[in-house]
């Protein structure tokens, strides 16, 4: 008898499935174990995990070959995934801001919450300057932000500035310089409208980071809130063994960031007919 939780035991099996597979721990043409088999190691029906198969199979993520079995199937992706030097910060924001495409979803002037309130040490009767935005890299979303900026910066750039250049470079053209951050990286679920701009399930684990970035003075200029899709986003920190003999640690590097820029091509020259 089909009971109420088998729809959710079909669920946890093919996002375990799914992990397994995008984390290369199945490989590509690896053939999966029988239906019969994978019940038995998860505990559950033959019923539910033809479910979270045929949930697989509808992302192309295996391939069932009458009279062999099921396969593992990692179609090549066309879809970049953006890779964040966690260690340097402003350059990889300003440098993302121009090699993606943004998708601006709200820009008001708001009374903020107690929290961003603290965060940016605004007067009690001080408002901030709200947008909600979403990244796409090749088209397809991989982060949804909500940053807030105290009104009296916000009012140097209008909704059509943020809907083409980066936060970042609008409040840096103002006058202002970024001098440092403080951030803080977690994870939660994904709820109904961010579900929806980011085109992924509800309930989907997702990075979540949360950024106050400091001006020279040490005055807070921006508190940004992100949430990024773990397949589509990459964070990354190069770290170096520093201190004395026996009190040795690891510390982040001070590389600068680098962007691999294409070769140009030699002119073509024209030949004319003879």
């Amino acid at each position: 008898m089909r009971t109420a939780s088998e729809p959710l035991k079909a669920r946890r099996i093919y996002l375990l499935l799914k992990d397994k597979i995008a984390s290369g721990e199945l490989a590509d043409g690896e053939r999966l174990p029988g239906e019969f088999a994978l019940a038995e190691e998860h505990n559950v029906s033959r019923v539910t995990i033809r479910q979270a198969l045929d949930l697989l199979a509808s992302e192309d993520l295996i391939q069932k070959k009458s009279g062999l079995g099921t396969f593992v199937h990692r179609p090549a992706s066309k879809v970049r995934t953006i890779l964040a030097d966690v260690s340097n910060v402003f350059a990889h924001l300003i440098e993302m801001g121009r090699t993606t495409d943004v998708r601006l979803l709200s820009f008001d002037y708001v009374t903020p919450s107690d929290q961003i309130r603290e965060a940016l040490r605004l007067a009690p009767d001080e408002r901030s300057q709200r947008s909600v935005r979403v990244r796409l890299v090749d088209g397809v979303p991989f982060s949804y932000l909500i940053a807030n900026v105290p009104e009296r910066i916000g009012r140097n750039y209008s909704r059509e500035d943020l809907a083409r250049m980066p936060l970042l470079e609008l409040i840096e053209r103002s006058g202002l310089t970024s001098a440092s951050a403080r951030q803080e990286i977690s994870a939660v679920l994904s709820s109904p409208d961010v579900a929806e701009a980011l085109d992924v399930d509800v309930g989907m684990p997702l990075v979540a980071l949360r950024r106050t970035v400091y001006g020279k003075d040490g005055q807070p200029m921006e508190h940004l809130q992100a949430l990024y899709r773990p397949d589509r986003y990459t964070l990354q920190m190069n770290l170096e063994r520093t201190g004395d003999e026996g009190h040795r640690h690891w510390s982040p590097t001070a590389e600068v960031y680098r962007r691999e820029r294409p070769r140009r091509r030699p002119p073509v020259r024209k030949v004319g007919k003879s």
